[in-house]
């Protein structure tokens, strides 16, 4: 695997941003790593998407997603979003512009991306996970899968503030700097609307959610479970998992290859 750092310039965000990129390189006798074979088509591509406190080279450098996806052949994107919670900031940058629309133009123009729907997934931990639900299922059009890991959905309003990581002044300013006081109801924003109103497309994502039992966010992840639960059918494929464990990276890197699994079997569904 070829592992890249990439800077480049943004027209959503009007300024230069980092990007981390895991590329197949198959080999022979690379030392403790299993690789894909060779191929001449373009690579399927996971979108990993970091959650607040991080940026883009928080995966990498806290689990072993390169080992992981090895043997699958394929690559990882991880761009940063700082704390926009993946939107169109009311005062600040448009990060769901850069990451939906511009970031795989020029990617794919940059590396040998694949982009025809099958080939591609969205998915985070934290802020990243609400982001990963909120991209894929607005776009069913462009991910085939969903990965959410450590939160949920939102419904309506933002995030409650039970991490303990912000005070409220500081959680309460940093809402209005990405939605601005805006009524969510019924927009892009709530995604428990929007996967109600997508449900019935012919082309919809497929979902692998899950959280730990000691996690801050377990409610808001079992709140996201009982809608997609209720859904007549099971029109995204939704799975979800419980495990012990809280909201931190032993977990997501030992359930990031539950995801990966649940990839492949979609792919051969």
């Amino acid at each position: 695997m070829a592992f890249m750092q990439v800077e480049l310039f943004s027209q959503a965000l009007h300024m230069a941003v980092g990007v981390d990129l895991i590329l197949p390189q198959p080999v022979k006798n690379e030392i403790g790593m299993e690789s894909g074979e060779k191929t001449d088509k373009k690579y399927p591509t996971l979108w990993l998407l970091h959650g607040a406190t991080d940026d883009q080279t928080t995966w990498q450098r806290r689990t072993s997603i390169e080992r992981y996806v090895a043997p699958l052949g394929i690559a990882v994107v991880m761009p940063s979003a700082h704390l926009s919670s993946y939107t169109d900031m009311a005062h600040g940058g448009a990060f769901y512009t850069y990451i939906v629309e511009e970031l795989p133009v020029l990617m794919r123009q940059f590396f040998p991306l694949s982009e025809k729907r099958e080939d591609n997934y969205v998915a985070g931990n934290s802020m990243g996970g609400y982001g990963a639900m909120k991209i894929g299922i607005n776009n069913p059009d462009r991910y085939a899968a969903i990965g959410c890991f450590s939160a949920g959905a939102n419904g309506g309003k933002p995030m409650p503030n039970n991490s303990g990581m912000f005070d409220d002044d500081k959680w309460n300013l940093m809402n209005f700097m990405k939605y601005g006081g805006k009524d969510w109801i019924g927009t892009a924003e709530d995604t428990f609307y929007m996967a109600q109103k997508n449900k019935n497309l012919p082309q919809l994502p497929g979902i692998f959610h899950t959280c730990g039992t000691e996690d801050f966010l377990i409610e808001k992840a079992r709140e996201t479970r009982d809608l997609f639960q209720s859904m007549v059918g099971n029109p995204y494929h939704y799975v979800y998992e419980e495990h012990k464990g809280i909201h931190g990276w032993d977990y997501w890197d030992e359930h990031i290859t539950d995801f990966l699994k649940y990839i492949i079997r979609l792919r051969n569904s």
